[in-house]
């Protein structure tokens, strides 16, 4: 006989009751068949708010986390995406529109172009998710990607208490799908020409490529259906065949144009995350969004969007590795195992650099054939715009390809500027090529003319390349998020984590978070900056510097907290944030980030 008392039953996680502010937004509502949302209407659902803007890749990689998430609790459960643009191009409705289509966004849309929304719920990152109860009540927020499975406990447990209250209310949600459009092509992403002199094309909403023939317009054949996921980038190997990047599916594959055959050569499928390898058999290493692709010094480059990265595959020894960048996300030159990137998006090969598009600093950079990195065009993560003239003062707003020219420039496909533009490493100076493009993502040379794949339109276009420049009016731009008010000296910087439900901090093999800060300019910061484990951090901040940017970088790792399990699933939660900051007398002494959190 058992004389012990038996265990008291857990309390009821209680939450703080905060009501979720309204949903409004300037743009309107997508994907509701024109009717206006309010949280009123989506009441007795569990919803789920993302933060999202459509040139980050964390925000992408956010959309395909939660598409299991949204399928299997359709009934109960309502994603709404809120729209909060970065660059000046994402606040023009269509393009809103049109990233719906292209990232196949299957739950209503609010185009919010002037943060309004963002501010209300106090939003400091892209992506951000917040989670309200079926009463209207926020629950949760997390910063970043990688949280879907907290998610789905946490939605799995609202089911639940509220389906007990009588508060649950089971039914459709407002999405409405929009029409479909018949076009040969569909939001196309990069362009290579084979020997045969036609175009293969990845069509990315498709999900497949496509060969042209030299046309440009001509459909010869569709390739791999059912087998690529969003491809982009396109790279000629020696042998022939075309390396793909097969972007959603976090892989490369080839494609022989004269057999047909599609092989998968690198990529599991699965997405790469902190700690896992950075090397070794092509076939066994996680990759994350590879997005363009080059052959150059013998190996493919590829431009690990996700990571914020380059890395390379051998197809000699069927090997990848990281070759450059350290997942940091931002500008910093030096050799490639110090450098940072920022959604690497282009790539284009000559005998001594390799060119890239960075497309979140809005930069065009290479590497030498020494392994440096250096950058020709751009400032950072904030300042962009449609500016020539001298390369340290020029501007491109986003752009996601480069090509090559005989005389040693490059063009650059200035993706968000709608614009093609032209940077001469000889003079240092940048011209505009031609303008009234439609999200230029790539470009390829043809004879004397330069075809360029007009995405947003559809379509390959042809332009003679021009002798003489094209002229604009200049504009430069700063990401339009208010600054945070700081005060001068020092600085409280806590990143508020709390593992998730049913999970604890992983602390097997020591520390088990990392933060890591730097500023913009650098002379902000008199203290406090660089690497730690601590998940909170005393700033001493110049106050001769008014303005700038805290970069900062955070990591968590936790695991499934069942003593029974001996070997419970773990989760990696990371988020990077570039705090614009304005020193004040009335500012704050103390900067949260919420890397992931739930009240109660």
């Amino acid at each position: 006989m058992n004389d012990a008392a038996p265990a008291p039953t857990p309390a009821p996680r209680r939450r703080a009751r905060v009501r979720a502010p309204e949903l409004i937004g300037k743009g309107g509502w997508l994907n509701t068949g024109g009717k206006e949302l309010t949280l009123a209407d989506l009441r007795g659902k569990v919803v789920v708010v993302d933060f999202w803007t459509f040139c980050c890749v964390n925000c992408l990689h956010v959309l395909d986390e939660l598409r299991d998430l949204e399928e299997k609790h359709r009934d109960t459960l309502v994603i709404v995406g809120v729209h909060s643009p970065k660059f000046v191009h994402e606040a023009e409705h269509q393009a809103v529109v049109d990233a719906v289509e292209r990232y196949e966004v299957h739950h209503p849309v609010l185009d919010d172009p002037e943060l309004a929304t963002w501010k209300q719920y106090a939003v400091r990152a892209w992506p951000t998710l917040v989670v309200i109860d079926p009463e209207g009540y926020v629950v949760a927020q997390h910063a970043g990607e990688g949280h879907a499975n907290a998610i789905r406990t946490l939605v799995e447990e609202l089911e639940a208490e509220h389906e007990a209250k009588g508060t649950l209310r089971r039914g459709d949600g407002p999405y409405v799908a929009p029409e479909p459009v018949a076009t040969d092509l569909r939001f196309p992403g990069k362009a290579v020409v084979l020997g045969n002199g036609n175009f293969l094309v990845s069509d990315t909403t498709r999900h497949q490529l496509v060969e042209l023939a030299e046309d440009g317009e001509t459909v010869v054949r569709r390739i791999g259906e059912g087998v690529f996921r969003e491809p982009q980038g396109l790279a000629l190997l020696p042998d022939g065949k075309v390396v793909v990047a097969d972007t959603v599916n976090h892989a490369l594959r080839t494609y022989d144009p004269g057999t047909g055959a599609v092989e998968l050569v690198a990529g599991t499928g699965k997405q790469w995350w902190q700690g896992s390898p950075t090397s070794g058999p092509a076939l066994d290493v996680d990759l994350s969004s590879p997005w363009d692709v080059a052959w150059w010094q013998g190996k493919v480059w590829i431009a690990m969007a996700g990571v914020h990265q380059l890395w390379t595959y051998d197809p000699e020894t069927g090997t990848v590795q990281v070759a450059a960048g350290t997942t940091n996300e931002g500008l910093v030159d030096g050799p490639v195992a110090e450098a940072w990137f920022a959604q690497p998006s282009g790539l284009a090969a000559t005998e001594d650099r390799l060119w890239i598009a960075d497309s979140e600093t809005s930069a065009l950079r290479y590497v030498d054939a020494e392994g440096v990195v250096h950058t020709a065009v751009g400032t950072g993560l904030f300042d962009f715009g449609h500016r020539d003239g001298a390369a340290d003062q020029a501007l491109f707003q986003h752009p996601l390809g480069v090509t090559a020219l005989p005389d040693g420039s490059v063009a650059v496909s200035d993706t968000y500027n709608h614009a093609l533009r032209r940077f001469d490493p000889a003079t240092g100076e940048v011209t505009t090529l031609a303008t009234d493009l439609r999200e230029p993502s790539d470009a390829v040379l043809v004879g004397g003319d330069i075809v360029v794949v007009e995405s947003a339109r559809h379509r390959l276009t042809r332009l003679r390349l021009p002798e003489e420049a094209v002229q604009v009016e200049s504009a430069a731009y700063r990401t339009q998020r208010e600054a945070t008010e700081i005060a001068p000296g020092r600085l409280r910087l806590d990143v508020v984590f709390q593992a998730p439900t049913g999970q604890k901090l992983d602390e097997r093999y020591g520390p088990s978070t990392r933060l890591l800060v730097s500023s913009t300019p650098p002379e902000l910061l008199r203290g406090g900056e660089g690497t730690g484990t601590d998940l909170f951090r005393e700033l001493d901040l110049d106050p001769e510097i008014t303005e700038g940017v805290l970069h900062v970088s955070a990591m968590a790792a936790s695991c499934d907290d069942d003593p029974a399990n001996e070997y419970p699933a773990c989760h990696v939660h990371q988020q990077d944030w570039g705090v614009p900051v304005k020193v004040t007398e009335a500012g704050v002494t103390r900067l949260p980030l919420i890397l992931a959190g739930m009240d109660g």
